[in-house]
């Protein structure tokens, strides 16, 4: 045996050495994919069946073609020159470049990145006058890239793809957007893949070329292709036929983004006489990991079908934890705890993750670990308070608070957009200086003496009157109130919710985090106070840290131990995805969940509340679906909220449950008080006044107060006024 196959199992060396025709090798996670893939691209060299560059080899992100290629260069012992490797778009780009003039372009095209390409649509939809209020053009370039993404040039659009963007007008300015992309001698993106489809179906000469060209094709993670990438390949496969697909149908989870799982559940339709290899041997994760994760995924019918096993001899390990929590604070606080504990015992936090359903969960965890001085990173993202949305939404509380925050007022005057463009800031300035103003000052006396005329005298007048009545909201009925005030009245959620962009919902329930967030402080003051030590907070990028990041962030990466909080039905699944009823959405959220599940090699901790805080109110929320799926044999259940009738798992179990005492995040700290203050008593708010406790709940309170009305507060802000 050759010394590059000793050490593969019999699975992964069918997939090496199975080099002519079609071949789908199912890889589930931790079963060696990249080695298989690799070692296959070096056999085929080695054993002098094809040149190097006649091998097709696809990645999806420059990183994996970059690790490949340095793997086959160790194979190897010497860097391959002339290699046909790297991502789809980058391959296509090269291929567009030789052909460049059958597609009526010079080898010299530009290719746009994405805020040229909305600059350049945003022309053409000026020229027909489209308010783009009305009709956003990143709405517009999201479509746009639909399109390109299932393989439609301009007038091949079926009818039941269409759109009613503009009354029905976005095929009009698809058509308008590509013209002028010629004119400029330039493509986007999405052009790169579909003008060299266009070719390969249309110009048999191009087509005859690259069959004679590749002998063989490589192509890794295939369950993540879209239309237009898997009709790139099924041309180019048509010549020899040995294509081998390397992916996992468990794990296809980017549907957001165009992916197609049925590219993969149709391979051997597509290929017939394909030969389809599982590997199945993990060499990752625990035996009851492995378990969980398997028992979960069969639940879906839309697979192919495997089941993983530990292909490690010391995989025995330990149950998966199932914590039931009372509220989402309390989630936070355990993991914390829990956190801090792996960490004094020598647990590196390089190796702890927590993964979350969305991004507006990691909030609690951040500011739990912060307190606890645990020094994490925000894996594929920014900082909760350091997002965009939320930055945006804070300036507009830091003018309400503080007018003369100019920093502040300038980021939001035209935000959304009011028309208040360069000349009025110049003229805003100069006021200010002229008359030693902050610019909210500044704005307030020139409107007032008639300095801005027509719309934007009128906007701006409109914008004031807001301010005032923000003020206004927020000494009568608090901050949380002020906030869903200017977040509705300025029209900043409407603008996310006319956003058409994949990333625009999560935007939306960050949003609502920050609601959430403001509850918890009694002033606005406060609050601002806390997010500014928040963002100052010591975060260098050195030494260990704990990673956070979305599920479909995760994908790919392992850790020793895993947080995956937040299953809850509406959380995860996610509420669209029950919203939308059937059955495909709801598999790729257990998808989702199976590479949550998978990512960890020792410890994964599953958790769910009992109550979540919707806004400025709790909420009881449902376990999730897919904790019910998965086997009690394997699972250990705890917590302060574990319903009465759970019961450890049966003697059968080949992980015993032993007694414990309670951990410190168990202990409830509520109610906050010595003694609960009951429903009718009369209390002394330091802001609101006197009143009387109409409801209670735990700590909080629903208080009808004499000058203010109702308002809900924590008890350890009353004063009782007995007698």
């Amino acid at each position: 045996m050759a010394a590059y196959l000793q050490g593969l199992n019999p699975a992964q060396r069918e997939a090496v050495e199975s080099t002519e025709g079609p071949v789908l090798v199912l890889a589930g996670a931790g079963t060696g994919k990249t080695r298989v893939l690799t070692t296959r691209f070096a056999h085929i060299l080695l054993s002098r069946r094809a040149f190097p560059n006649q091998i097709l080899t696809v990645t999806f992100t420059n990183k994996a073609a970059r690790e490949m290629r340095e793997r086959v260069a160790r194979l190897m012992d010497g860097p391959v020159e002339g290699l046909w490797l790297g991502t789809f778009h980058a391959l296509c780009a090269r291929m567009l470049r030789r052909w460049a003039e059958r597609a009526g372009l010079t080898s010299g095209f530009s290719i746009l990145d994405t805020d040229d390409q909305l600059r350049l649509l945003k022309q053409v939809m000026e020229a027909a006058r489209i308010d783009f209020k009305r009709w956003p053009p990143n709405a517009l370039m999201a479509q746009i890239q639909r399109w390109k993404d299932k393989g439609f040039m301009p007038g091949e659009i079926p009818a039941g793809e269409g759109s009613d963007f503009a009354n029905g007008r976005a095929e009009e300015f698809y058509a308008a957007y590509q013209a002028r992309l010629r004119q400029l001698n330039a493509v986007d993106f999405g052009d790169l893949l579909l003008m060299m489809v266009h070719l390969l179906k249309t110009d048999a000469e191009v087509l005859t070329y690259y069959h004679r060209a590749f002998r063989y094709i490589l192509v890794d993670e295939y369950q993540d292709t879209n239309l237009v990438q898997y009709y790139w390949l099924r041309l180019l496969a048509q010549g020899h036929k040995n294509i081998c697909c390397v992916g996992d149908d468990d794990q296809s989870i980017y549907s957001w983004r165009g992916a197609e799982i049925e590219n993969i559940l149709k391979f051997e339709r597509d290929f017939p006489g394909a030969r389809v290899i599982r590997l199945e041997a993990n060499y990752r994760s625990t035996t009851p990991i492995l378990a969980a994760a398997s028992h979960l995924i069969a639940h879906n019918e839309g697979r192919l079908g495997k089941t993983l096993h530990a292909g490690r001899g010391d995989a025995e390990g330990e149950p998966v934890e199932v914590i039931s929590l009372w509220d989402s604070e309390e989630e936070a606080r355990m993991v914390g705890a829990r956190i801090e504990a792996l960490w004094r015992s020598g647990h590196s936090l390089n190796e702890i993750a927590i993964l979350v359903r969305a991004g507006f969960q990691t909030r609690a965890f951040e500011e739990r670990l912060l307190t606890l001085g645990v020094p994490y990173r925000i894996v594929g993202g920014l900082r909760f308070y350091e997002r965009q949305e939320i930055r945006d939404a804070i300036a507009y509380l830091r003018v309400l608070a503080q007018p003369m925050d100019d920093l502040a007022f300038e980021r939001i005057v035209n935000l959304p957009k009011r028309g208040v463009g360069e000349s009025a800031l110049r003229a805003l300035h100069e006021a200010a200086r002229a008359h030693d103003q902050p610019l909210y000052a500044a704005m307030a006396r020139l409107v007032a003496e008639g300095g801005f005329k027509g719309r934007l005298g009128a906007t701006l007048a409109r914008l004031l009157a807001q301010f005032g009545h923000w003020r206004e909201v927020l000494a009568a009925q608090g901050p949380v109130a002020a906030l869903e005030a200017v977040l509705e009245e300025s029209g900043y959620i409407a603008m996310w919710k006319a956003d058409k962009s994949p990333d625009a919902p999560g935007r939306l329930e960050n949003l609502k985090e920050l609601v959430r967030a403001l509850a918890e402080f009694e002033t606005l003051e406060l609050f601002l106070e806390h997010v500014a030590l928040v963002t100052e907070a010591d975060q260098q990028d050195d030494g260990a840290r704990v990673s956070m990041m979305t599920l479909h962030g995760a994908k790919g990466l392992e850790f020793d131990t895993v947080f995956l909080p937040g299953w809850e039905e509406g959380v995860f699944p996610n509420q669209r995805a029950l919203d939308e009823g059937g059955n495909k959405s709801l598999e790729e959220e257990r998808r989702l969940a199976y590479v949550g599940i998978t990512r960890a090699r020792q410890r994964a901790i599953i958790l769910h509340a009992a109550n979540r805080r919707i806004y400025a109110n709790w909420q009881s929320s449902i376990p999730s679906r897919f904790i019910e799926e998965l086997p009690e044999a394997v699972l250990r259940r705890s917590g302060s909220a574990r319903p009465a009738e759970a019961r450890p798992a049966p003697a059968m179990t080949r992980f015993p449950l032993q007694a414990r005492r309670p951990e410190p995040w168990e202990v409830r700290p509520r109610p906050a008080r010595a003694e609960s203050i009951p429903v009718g008593t009369r209390v002394f708010h330091q802001k609101f006044g006197y009143g009387r406790v109409i409801a209670a709940e735990d700590d909080r309170l629903d208080v009808d107060f004499e000058a203010a009305g109702e308002k809900r507060v924590l008890d350890r802000f009353v004063e009782r006024q007995d007698g």
